[in-house]
């Protein structure tokens, strides 16, 4: 999984304040990727156009297996993204690894 390549993608994206990927647990690959989107204010994101937008950008194989929708991604004082806790939120009977 490539965190930082499928969200360097969605950059561009319209409508699209923010994202992060992190792993999730998969029972048949171990680990897969899930997109966590934050759309701008008053907008609407399509989860079938976002995978369409990802498509031509990347192998399939990269492309994220889970998304979700948030108002705003978990950041420490300092704004940093804090993944682990964000990962938690997503796994929340698998530990936190940071």
């Amino acid at each position: 999984m490539y965190p930082a390549e499928i969200e360097g993608a969605l950059a561009a994206y319209p409508n699209l304040a923010e994202c992060a990927v992190v792993g999730v647990a998969d029972e048949r690959w171990g680990e897969v990727g899930h997109l966590v989107l934050v759309p701008m204010a008053d907008a609407r994101l399509d989860f079938s156009e976002v995978i369409a937008y990802l498509e031509p950008r990347l192998a399939r194989y990269r492309i994220p297996k889970h998304l979700s929708v948030m108002h705003q991604l978990p950041r420490n004082g300092a704004g940093k993204l804090m993944k682990a806790t964000l990962r938690a939120m997503l796994n929340p009977n698998q530990s936190a690894v940071p």
